[in-house]
């Protein structure tokens, strides 16, 4: 599988929260329109490390506990990264990161849409990962 560097300076769009958290991301090209019109979807508890760098434990389907998330709204990703079977790492222009590792039992994250490949982390994680 390959790492989404696509992502990289593409811009959170939109935050939602249920029993997941999603973030839609968006890239424009000058010449061309969109270049990324994509979705991260996160289904297992996570790591959110706010502009301040405090450290947040969050978990799809928590409620108000995940409001540190609204704060990477309108925020462009600067790095991202996959490392072992599918830790997920995501820097933000404003010092915010996330972390989200593999689960050993259920999905724990997965990436779709236009202009970039699309990616499931499954139980016990993905390897193979190429740049």
């Amino acid at each position: 599988m390959k790492i989404p560097t696509p992502l990289i300076g593409s811009r959170v769009e939109r935050t939602s929260f249920d029993h997941q958290v999603r973030l839609s991301l968006s890239a424009l090209d000058a010449d061309e329109g969109y270049r990324l019109d994509a979705e991260l979807v996160v289904e297992t508890p996570f790591l959110l490390r706010d502009a301040v760098g405090a450290w947040h434990e969050l978990d799809p389907g928590s409620g108000a506990r995940l409001a540190p998330v609204l704060a990477l709204f309108g925020q462009s990703i600067t790095a991202v990264d996959v490392q072992g079977r599918g830790a997920l790492t995501i820097e933000f222009q404003d010092g915010a990161g996330l972390w989200i590792g593999p689960d050993p039992e259920f999905e724990s994250w997965h990436l779709v849409g236009h202009g970039v490949d699309g990616v499931t982390v499954g139980p016990g994680g993905e390897d193979g990962w190429e740049r």
